[in-house]
């Protein structure tokens, strides 16, 4: 399953003749500012990017990842090329950590890992409960943490590649098994609801209020279920402002549960 996705990538500078393997004829004879990602396995180019890029290969990131991963019981359940190569997801749980959501539902914590050669996507690493839903990557469900890094030279966190993994990884269950078990324990009051409602941008107020309207809320849990919903049901992720909701969306939530359950 991950093999497919860690196939050789090399950088091209795009300026002189393309090594004899590129499926890519024409000669540059100018210093552009510019180098093409080539997959070296068909000469394929995946795109062109500036000289201030970083390139952080698949294989340099499940290198790093997967020692740490399994050390804590985690198991691969998803490996996406998406963007013929361009772009790649994994999807990690940890069936050993389990969160009973009521009598029929349980929550593993699980992690994602995505990279691009496209600029499409930071490095990143997403961790909580969560699904892939279509074929451009999109990730539904709760974020618990997040970390993302620009592929830039300028960057030196990408040479903790490691290091982010392991605090992600090392700190997901404990903060899952805490979290997601308050949220469900704890009853939800008119104030909290309140606040909800003025986190919500006001065009997407309509649904939220159909959402509520059509929805018990009984539980933090299902509080969080209700912003999750229209994060990621209805606003757009090429939006800035979606991400930024997303990653205040349980911080939030866990925050009001807090003060309810210690009055």
């Amino acid at each position: 399953m991950i093999e497919q996705t860690l196939f050789p990538v090399v950088e091209v500078p795009a300026i002189g003749k393309f090594p004899d393997n590129a499926n890519y004829t024409k000669e540059l004879t100018k210093d552009t500012g510019f180098k093409f990602i080539m997959r070296e396995d068909t000469g394929e180019i995946l795109s062109c990017m500036t000289n201030e890029y970083k390139l952080v290969t698949n294989k340099e990131i499940i290198d790093a990842a997967l020692p740490i991963i399994e050390k804590h019981n985690g198991v691969i359940r998803e490996a996406e090329a998406l963007a013929d190569g361009k772009r790649t997801s994994w999807k990690f749980t940890f069936p050993k950590t389990t969160v009973k959501i009521d009598n029929n539902d349980k929550l593993n914590p699980e992690i994602v890992l995505r990279n691009s050669y496209d600029g499409f996507w930071e490095l990143g690493i997403l961790g909580g409960a969560f699904r892939l839903v279509c074929a451009n990557g999109m990730v539904v469900g709760h974020v618990v943490t997040k970390k993302t890094n620009r592929h830039s030279i300028h960057n030196t966190s990408l040479q903790n590649l490691e290091e982010m993994i392991v605090n992600t990884v090392e700190n997901l269950g404990e903060i899952f098994e805490r979290d997601f078990a308050l949220l469900v324990e704890t009853k939800v009051n008119p104030t909290a609801i309140k606040k909800a409602i003025e986190l919500i941008p006001d065009i997407y107020m309509e649904q939220f209020a159909q959402y509520l309207m059509g929805k018990k809320m009984n539980t933090f849990w299902d509080l969080h279920n209700a912003l999750t919903w229209v994060n990621t049901h209805h606003m757009s992720r090429k939006a800035g402002t979606t991400h930024r909701f997303e990653s205040t969306i349980h911080k939030n939530v866990v925050k009001w549960a807090k003060t309810v359950a210690s009055a």
